[in-house]
């Protein structure tokens, strides 16, 4: 039995440490095909390129942790930038970020309705409003590419103390949200919630409040990543943020946040952010064929997945042989 644990705890060990093993990798991988994938200027790069996907996971971290899933983030990140570039395109940016920000939120509360109230599957909800918010969208647009003011596409130049503006929102991001987790009661409120969420419910935790305001943090950050991301591509088609909410889910998981609620935290998100953009910067530089950049994605989800789904496998049986040493010494 004490053979069995160790054995578990040894493979939980690795399986954790899987996603390190896999940046490492990567770095060796396209180090030795392109001298410029080594440049510090590359990696810098990467951390702008990367700062709107971690953002976007961020949010969906909250909503993992409860062992929800938000499907409508890119969706939201569209709906954000389009009201932007139509309507609220003589806004400042120190006042665009909160605006798009409180889009967001809107979308979130939207979610949240029918989850939390009506009860309908998170999975069913977001996937719906994933159509309705981009058919919105392209509405406001007239399907049309949205361009935007100097003012707005200046930050991705800009820097402050030597530190690019994008990083600068993205460490705010991660900041707010890292302290939310770890130092404040509503945070773990978010764990119990996603642990158990009848336990949680007789503990005295509002679980419908919890988990509306997980959906709206979810909206606020899918609002800010798309600020962000729009700063660095300089417009918006009808394509802007496709399929980004895979890309965040990814994240979220590679970095330990658990599919089935109650484990994980922002910093391993920012790191499973960082590692598939460096993937995707890797093919680019080696001149990779495009067709390529799907199957290398799907495969990085499959592996989030499959990581995600052994770790829990382990954690549970380590449980049961608690509960059963337990037992015995009583």
């Amino acid at each position: 039995m004490d053979r069995a644990t160790d054995n578990a705890r040894l493979r939980l060990l690795l399986l954790r440490n899987a996603p390190l093993a896999l940046f490492l990798l990567v770095i060796a991988v396209f180090g030795t095909l392109s001298d410029r994938f080594l440049d510090p200027q590359n990696f810098t790069n990467i951390l702008i390129q990367s700062s709107h996907v971690a953002i976007l996971g961020i949010g969906m971290t909250f909503v993992l942790l409860t062992a929800g899933i938000d499907l409508s983030v890119g969706t939201v990140m569209y709906l954000a930038v389009a009201l932007l570039g139509i309507h609220m395109a003589g806004l400042p940016p120190l006042l665009a970020v909160p605006a798009m920000a409180a889009v967001g939120v809107l979308f979130g509360l939207l979610n949240a309705f029918f989850i939390v109230r009506l009860r309908v599957a998170a999975f069913i909800v977001t996937l719906a409003t994933l159509f309705v918010g981009r058919g919105l969208a392209l509405w406001i647009t007239n399907t049309r590419m949205v361009f935007y003011q100097d003012q707005v596409l200046s930050l991705a130049r800009a820097e402050f103390l030597g530190v690019p503006w994008a990083i600068w929102i993205f460490a705010a991001v991660f900041a707010a949200a890292w302290v939310t987790l770890n130092h404040t009661p509503f945070g773990r409120q978010v764990y119990a919630v996603g642990a158990n969420p009848e336990a949680a419910a007789k503990a005295g935790i509002n679980v419908p409040l919890v988990l509306t305001a997980v959906y709206a943090i979810s909206g606020a950050c899918a609002g800010v990543a798309g600020f962000v991301s729009v700063t660095q591509v300089g417009a918006a088609a009808s394509s802007f943020a496709v399929e980004k909410e895979f890309a965040a889910v990814a994240a979220a998981v590679l970095g330990g946040v658990s599919l089935f609620g109650g484990r994980g935290g922002v910093a391993g998100t920012v790191f499973g952010a960082v590692l598939i953009q460096t993937v995707q910067n890797g093919l680019v530089i080696v001149n990779a064929d495009p067709y390529i950049y799907p199957l290398v994605t799907s495969s990085i989800i499959f592996l989030a997945v499959f990581v995600d789904s052994q770790r829990s496998r382990i954690l549970e049986r380590i449980g049961r042989r608690r509960i059963r040493i337990e037992e015995r010494t009583v």
